[in-house]
């Protein structure tokens, strides 16, 4: 029998935004705890739990999260709606074991939709179970031949297998109805075929049409970009060589020392190939583009502060005690996030955006080391343009050549900026040299991080195919070293001219002249 509420809708609401708020202000308990408040009062209400499931999951509290999907089952008169709700929320922080349990679930029931299918096929996808994910792509087709993300998804598996042929058919098919992102996503898979193929005008018009799909939606998020900018310039400005002289020599009160450094640099210049290699190492452990800094150990040194506190004053007005805790909070949600204890392995956080907050990263951890991944510029922003990144603040960054531009040269004018200015050891890798020796690189970069070598990090790639790797570049790191990608950008050199002059301090100073 359904349970009655105890609530009304409107105070509901007003308990999400409350739920909204603290998680905003990384005031994740609080946030968990009103929601549990929630169900209470309305304890029918499959949606609630489903979102407390996510909640949970988003904490890497998974045995939570299935106890709350579970409950929604329970109480939910349509067990095929919650079965791939669950599935996909379990997806959305990661957790690729529970999501397939859910979906396989979700087939198992009467009313099985081409949709589930293929969110089954992309679960399998993402574990390199590839005939599967062929197979249940292919049963959505023939249950709904227009069926767009299982065209898509059979697209580029064709693709990843070699049959480009096939891939670009598919795409070039692709229904006119289909909803402008996926419509985007088949272009930009379109581009990325014909780029193989060496067809770049065509390919170039296949990554406009993308950004020209997305150009509105990316609109908010560019927005918010701009106002994080305002910041970060103003951390960096301030972030003197005496302050962070002052904030490194602090260390003596923040113990344990731990060993760590962040994989930096900016997105698509190697950080992806670097860490599979290093993660490959048994002295280490890499976490890959996690948001557990900013969540763990930033965020809460910012709560209580108003919206517009610059981060420099937040920073320099922590104390030990906070500085401490925020340690603490890093590296205990840092092991439930990797599933296992560090156990004084090296860590490396691998996250190309941290690079803005290296000022932060001296404050919390003055005992980091940094490695800071270089490729020429001209195709890194050639190689950003390209991807079909989340459409979040980074992703808004890189909507035209001309933003993808500007974002580059804000980032690593804070990295030119910075690393004149730290005392903490650094060492930055290029790209071009990876492709061309990894194993004089790879000895170069262990040595700076202090462990011996193992030729194993040489077999990354086989490494790689055993883990689920998160970045866009997921297939690409499960193969052996290759070196087509460099110097791409003459091949689209006429598009990326009006950008040249804006990249050319960075050409030069990074010796790629």
């Amino acid at each position: 029998m359904k349970r009655p509420s105890l609530v009304s809708q409107g105070s509901l609401n007003r308990i999400f935004e409350s739920v909204n708020e603290a998680w905003k202000r990384c005031d994740f308990q609080a946030a968990i705890e009103m929601m549990e408040r929630a169900s209470r009062l309305n304890p029918s209400n499959f949606g609630i739990l489903l979102n407390l499931g996510r909640l949970h999951g988003l904490r890497y509290d998974y045995a939570a999260a299935e106890r709350c999907f579970e409950q929604a089952l329970r109480v939910a008169p349509k067990k095929s709606e919650v079965l791939v709700a669950a599935g996909q929320q379990s997806r959305d922080f990661n957790n690729l074991t529970m999501s397939e349990r859910y979906l396989k679930r979700a087939l198992e029931q009467k009313d099985v939709s081409p949709a589930t299918l293929v969110k089954l096929a992309e679960v399998y996808e993402r574990q390199r179970r590839t005939e599967e994910a062929a197979s249940l792509a292919d049963r959505a087709l023939q249950s709904d031949a227009g069926c767009g993300p299982a065209l898509l998804l059979r697209a580029r598996l064709d693709r990843q297998a070699g049959r480009l042929d096939a891939a670009e058919k598919l795409l070039r098919a692709f229904p006119s109805s289909i909803e402008p992102t996926l419509r985007a996503s088949a272009a930009y898979e379109l581009g990325g075929i014909l780029d193989r193929q060496g067809r770049y005008d065509e390919a170039m018009a296949a990554f406009l049409e993308a950004k020209a799909r997305l150009n509105l939606l990316a609109t908010p998020h560019a927005a918010e970009l701009k106002i994080i900018r305002t910041r970060i310039q103003h951390l960096t400005a301030n972030a003197s060589a005496a302050v962070l002289q002052q904030w490194f020599t602090a260390s003596d009160q923040l113990q344990p020392a731990h060993r760590m450094a962040l994989l930096g640099g900016h997105p698509r210049s190697g950080t992806t190939l670097l860490e599979q290699v290093l993660d490959a190492h048994p002295d280490m452990v890499s976490a890959e583009e996690t948001e557990i800094f900013y969540n763990d150990a930033y965020g809460p040194l910012m709560r209580g502060q108003p919206d517009d506190t610059a981060m420099y004053a937040a920073l320099a007005a922590a104390t030990p005690g906070a500085l401490q805790q925020a340690r603490q909070n890093y590296f205990r949600s840092m092991e439930s996030s990797l599933g296992q204890p560090i156990a004084g392995r090296l860590l490396i956080d691998k996250n190309p955006s941290y690079t803005f907050l290296i000022p932060t990263l001296i404050r919390i951890f003055p005992e980091m080391k940094f490695l800071i991944a270089l490729r020429d510029p001209r195709d890194v922003v050639l190689s950003c343009f390209m991807q079909n990144l989340p459409l979040n603040q980074v992703g808004a960054a890189c909507i035209s050549l001309a933003s993808t531009t500007e974002e580059y040269t804000a980032l690593m004018n804070v990295w030119q900026a910075i690393k004149a200015r730290m005392p903490n050891l650094y060492l930055e890798v290029r790209y071009e040299d990876m492709v061309e020796d990894l194993e004089s690189v790879a000895r170069r970069t262990l040595g700076f991080l202090e462990v011996p070598w193992d030729a194993c990090v040489l077999g990354f790639d086989q490494h790689a195919r055993e883990k689920v790797v998160r970045s866009p570049t997921y297939a690409d790191v499960t193969q052996p070293v290759y070196k087509r990608a460099v110097g791409r950008w003459h091949h689209y050199q006429k598009y990326l001219e009006p950008h040249l002059e804006k990249l050319e301090p960075f050409v030069k100073a990074f010796g790629y002249e």
